[in-house]
């Protein structure tokens, strides 16, 4: 009996399953065809030298991927990218990891003040970027105004157009953009059994101990998962380093996103290069959402 109810329950969830699929099986049919003859255009695009034109196209092979690797301006781009990455990363495993664990307590105003740090990542970057472009100006913007006003000129720095301050300029936002991290740091702080903090107690463990010995290293899904979440991320950061700085000064924040914006607009410039570029972004993508889903899926399995 247990055998033909459970294979009974087997045969029903796939039928289910099938009209689900069935229903989105229109989407997905257009989803495939766009996306499809989009990836396959760039492909041969970067196999071939052509300008905006599109027109007497010559097949040049691997030539373009070589011009790019040895383009020094791309390879800036790339470890910017990391560097914008890490940086995210670093806001999500300290200061998001303190938030969640602080917001976890019950305490009058706590969802008022967890709405406060989620409510970022649900606005549009480009607009983000617009306000922090205008705080860190160097006339009018609201932090050297502030300085000015403490009587801390010397503070005064042209925070986006000195190539010494750029970078740590853009990243800077990534402070305000802990949203994500903490709704995985809360959900999985959740699911820890207490009876854990409990003998940590009883061993005479304290706050912090508790919080870095036993906390912490619990969490180390959460770690791996909010840290690829945010090297995917790094891929989709085209609107803040445009809106902040344009790439500039001098290629200090370029990233992989501008540069391939900046490239295609280019006069005269070989969009067979510029297609190669895409296609080394869509690599790096795809892997880094590969591992992504297979440590989502062991998070669902625990």
């Amino acid at each position: 009996m247990k055998t033909t109810s459970s294979t009974a329950g087997r045969i029903g969830a796939r039928q289910q399953n099938g009209w689900g699929y069935l229903f989105l099986a229109p989407l997905l049919v257009l989803f495939s065809l766009f996306m499809g003859s989009s990836a396959v255009f760039l492909l041969v695009t970067s196999f071939q030298s052509v300008d905006m034109s599109f027109v007497d196209t010559t097949w040049v092979g691997w030539r373009n991927y070589g011009i790019l690797f040895e383009d020094q301006d791309f390879l800036r781009a790339l470890l910017n990218n990391v560097v914008l990455s890490s940086f995210s990363i670093f806001c999500g495993l300290t200061l998001g990891f303190a938030v969640a664990l602080f917001l976890s307590f019950v305490f009058r105003g706590r969802r008022a003040l967890t709405v406060v740090f989620f409510v970022p990542t649900m606005l549009p970057m480009a607009l983000m970027a617009v306000v922090f472009a205008q705080m860190l100006g160097y006339h009018g913007g609201l932090l050297n105004e502030a300085a000015r006003w403490l009587g801390l000129s010397w503070l005064d720095q042209r925070w986006l157009s000195d190539p010494n301050w750029a970078m740590a300029s853009v990243s800077s936002m990534s402070i305000y953009l802990i949203g994500l991290p903490i709704m995985y740091y809360m959900a999985d702080l959740s699911a820890v059994n207490t009876s854990v903090f409990e003998a940590a107690v009883m061993d005479g463990a304290r706050l912090r101990q508790i919080m870095l010995g036993v906390i912490y290293p619990l969490l180390k899904n959460t770690h791996k998962t909010i840290a690829l979440a945010a090297l995917l991320g790094g891929f989709r950061e085209m609107e803040r380093v445009y809106l902040m700085t344009d790439g500039g000064p001098g290629g200090a924040t370029e990233i992989l996103g501008t540069y391939v914006f900046r490239n295609a607009r280019l006069v005269g410039s070989d969009l067979g290069v510029v297609a190669a570029a895409s296609v080394v972004i869509l690599l790096l993508a795809f892997a880094l959402g590969a591992l992504y889903l297979a440590l989502d899926r062991q998070r669902g399995q625990r």
